[in-house]
């Protein structure tokens, strides 16, 4: 795509997805905007060799955007990053056309690995804020990420991903720790066991052993405490 052309589309892009600006010139002045500009020429560096040339001008648009795109990572048609800050975007990555992403979200990969190491983005997907997708998996065309998740396994077209929901640990009078208000552990060690292997613990078969190990507890809890109250008695 010619450099015309590529702004064209970014501008139009930038005006379409962000309600809050009210005119082409003010797209200049996005970090997000810049950083996509500013990649597009190291990208061009990138594929002639030109490494060193390439990282510096990346780098150097870094410290002005908060943004660090590496000029090897491969993006699509009409990419847009709103607010901008902290996002990292790693070098095999892969991001295809209408991908939205927010700030705080990282692309990245594990280790030391050589190749194919960061993730890849299909078409109209959603990344939230402060979400993180490690290693080299693909998130399907049309799938969403909520804010702050950790995203280490592929993720199917036209899903939603979320991390689990805040939890009170410390009310008015006390500190909870890792317990809820209702005194009982926030994930069973079978939920857990779910979760470690991708499924809810909703899923009907994680819920049937959660509930059975929870009512096993409360079986003994009960036994234990009719236990105490003999021994008082005796």
């Amino acid at each position: 795509m010619s450099y015309i052309s590529f702004m064209k589309e970014q501008i139009e892009c930038f005006m379409e997805k962000d309600p809050s600006i009210h005119s082409k010139w003010e797209v200049y002045w996005m970090p997000g905007f810049k950083a996509i500009h500013t990649w597009y020429f190291t990208h061009k560096l990138y594929q002639k060799k030109h490494f060193a040339l390439a990282r510096y001008l990346s780098l150097k648009n870094q410290r002005k955007t908060g943004i660090d795109i590496h000029p090897g990572a491969t993006i699509g048609h009409r990419f847009f990053i709103d607010h901008g800050v902290g996002v990292v975007i790693g070098e095999t990555c892969i991001i295809g056309d209408d991908v939205m992403v927010y700030q705080g979200v990282t692309l990245g990969g594990t280790g030391k690995v050589g190749g194919k190491r960061h993730p890849t983005v299909e078409d109209q997907v959603l990344i939230g804020a402060g979400s993180k997708i490690i290693g080299n998996i693909t998130l399907g065309h049309h799938s969403k990420v909520g804010a702050g998740a950790i995203v280490i396994r592929n993720v199917d077209p036209y899903v939603t991903v979320v991390s689990p929901p805040a939890y009170p640990v410390r009310d008015k009078n006390s500190k909870m720790s890792n317990l809820c208000k209702m005194g009982n552990e926030r994930w069973t060690r079978k939920e857990v066991e779910c979760l470690q292997n991708g499924r809810m613990p909703t899923d009907s078969r994680c819920k049937e052993e959660s509930d059975s190990i929870i009512h096993s507890r409360k079986e003994a809890e009960a036994k234990l405490a009719k236990d105490s109250i003999s021994d008082r008695d005796d």
